[in-house]
């Protein structure tokens, strides 16, 4: 067999972008929907003590990813384009280098988190007994944090090989076991530590599926150490140093927080944190998957220089982004209340406050993120880093000032006004210069039309709310009415040149879809 084996381009892009994008919205859907149903069957068998030191000491181990340094994103890069010019060789070198080099990032990972382990109750406002128990669970969930690292090349060559759908379905299985695992431990009883192993074991496993995958879909893989190259690693370090960096700014921006309110305030409040993170996480995932597929577009526009065609991605994606987030904002702003009690009980309304600052900056971020794709495509990646690392500083600062006299809301404050600043007065003037589109203009044809039918969907939720009682049935018919008042009032703001663009798209891709449709 050649070294070319198994490197044979797509014949069937339209199809592998379908499926790709489809089973990833699945799988972001199917993960929101078991948090849903876990999160407060958690709070309620484990009790807010104990759920919140296992958020606690769980949320240690996501900071740990800042090892990867970049050299992830960089292996799905490296995997395509050296796919593309079907040469195996350099293709097994870079997933052999980057193996060990995760395999080194494990270990450290482990030993760190050991260490810490250790000494949970002399960083964090924690009893005795906490500490104990948080010491088991940090040092089990570390397991899978260390072994993740060296797996994650797996992943990486199915991703490059432009089958995202495979890690898709694998993490829809390992998401509705690690779920099913969990409900079961706790309903026989079983403690914290018990519940923790247990689920870390199926995460575990699922890891050779995803190695099993990889050589599925590149048979000739091959992973060894006579394979390590310096050079390779030289080469992939050229490219992953800057997403490294924004990486990092992105962890101090949106994943400290816990931190944080365990510092200051202890476990408990984690636990009230996380019903508003569960939440306004799970709407970004949902309304934020679209610019992964706006970014190598953006660069091919800027290497061809056609401005005109960056001025109009700018201005429709950050419309559509905006079109998508802001209306679950103004929902979670009117509702959030009723939302909180009807999903975790009346206990947790504290949460409402933090919940509704959060849909802000969420609203924010998501709006935003057209202009941060546009930026790191058309070469002012640097730029991007040093904002959003700016931004994280003065989010981790603010949080560790406000959270005092403020509680968790100052934490929510803390991190809404950077996003703020950065969103509206840097990046997206930013963005709009290097598309040499007016500011004005852009505001005009990109943010106002999905803005001012929230303004008007919002009022109108907010009579309905008032007028009606506390019911599941009653909160979801409020909000279908808002969404479908958005909706109409949406489409009369864009205009009927976008309007008919708009539908020329749709009835291409239902043209396509017919034509790919398999003949009986």
């Amino acid at each position: 067999m050649s070294d070319a084996a198994g490197l044979a381009p797509d014949d069937r892009p339209f199809r592998t972008i379908v499926r790709n994008v489809a089973t990833r919205y699945l799988s972001v859907a199917i993960e929101i929907v078991l948090g849903l149903i876990t999160l407060p069957f958690n709070l309620h068998h484990l009790g807010t003590d104990a759920y919140g030191l296992w958020m606690l000491t769980a949320g240690i181990t996501i900071h740990f990813s800042i090892l990867d340094l970049g050299y992830g994103g960089a292996m799905v890069k490296f995997v395509a384009q050296y796919r593309a010019h079907r040469d195996a060789r350099a293709l097994n070198e870079i997933a052999s280098t980057l193996f060990y080099l995760f395999t080194a990032f494990g270990l450290v990972a482990y030993l760190v988190a050991a260490g810490l382990a250790f000494n949970l109750g002399h960083v964090f406002a924690l009893t005795p007994a906490q500490a104990a128990v948080g010491k088991w669970i940090l040092l089990i969930v570390v397991v899978y944090v260390a072994m993740n690292f060296p797996f994650s090349v797996y992943g990486g060559v199915s991703s490059g090989f432009q089958r995202y759908d495979i890690n898709n379905w694998v993490a829809i299985v390992c998401n509705s076991l690690v779920a099913i695992t969990n409900i079961a431990v706790v309903l026989m009883g079983f403690g914290l530590v018990t519940l923790v192993a247990a689920t870390t074991i199926v995460r575990v496993a699922m890891l050779i599926v995803y190695r099993h995958n990889a050589y599925r879909v590149f048979p000739k893989l091959e992973i060894r150490p006579g394979l390590f190259r310096a050079s390779r690693l030289r080469e992939v370090t050229g490219f992953s140093v800057y997403s490294s960096i924004i990486d990092w700014a992105n962890k101090l921006n949106y994943e400290l927080d816990e931190v944080v309110i365990g510092v200051f305030l202890g476990a408990t409040p984690i636990a009230v944190w996380a019903v508003a993170d569960r939440i306004i996480s799970g709407i970004q995932r949902l309304t934020n998957q679209a610019n992964a597929v706006l970014f190598p577009v953006v660069v091919d526009c800027d290497a061809r220089q056609h401005t005109g065609r960056l001025q109009r991605l700018l201005v429709e994606g950050t419309r559509v982004s905006l079109g998508s987030v802001v209306p679950m904002a103004v929902l979670l702003i009117v509702l959030g209340d009723q939302i909180v009690r009807l999903w975790v009980g009346p206990a947790m309304t504290t949460v409402t406050p933090v919940l509704q600052i959060l849909a802000v900056a969420v609203a924010l971020r998501v709006g935003n993120s057209t202009s941060t794709t546009l930026l790191k495509g058309a070469g002012r990646v640097r730029y991007v880093a040093m904002v959003n690392i700016v931004a994280g500083i003065c989010n981790l600062v603010l949080s560790a000032i406000l959270i005092q006299p403020l509680g968790l809301p100052g934490v929510a404050i803390g991190t809404l006004v950077p996003i703020a600043a950065a969103s509206i007065f840097v990046l997206f003037p930013a963005a709009c210069r290097r598309a040499q589109l007016p500011l004005a203009e852009a505001f005009r044809r990109a943010v106002w039309p999905p803005v001012w039918p929230a303004i008007v969907s919002g009022v109108t939720l907010e009579v309905l709310r008032r007028g009606s009682g506390t019911s599941v049935a009653l909160l979801v018919g409020d909000a279908a009415l808002a969404t479908v008042l958005y909706v109409v009032l949406f489409i009369v703001a864009i205009g009927p040149r976008d309007r008919e663009h708009y539908l020329a798209k749709v009835s291409d891709l239902m043209r396509r879809n017919r034509n790919l449709a398999p003949v009986a």
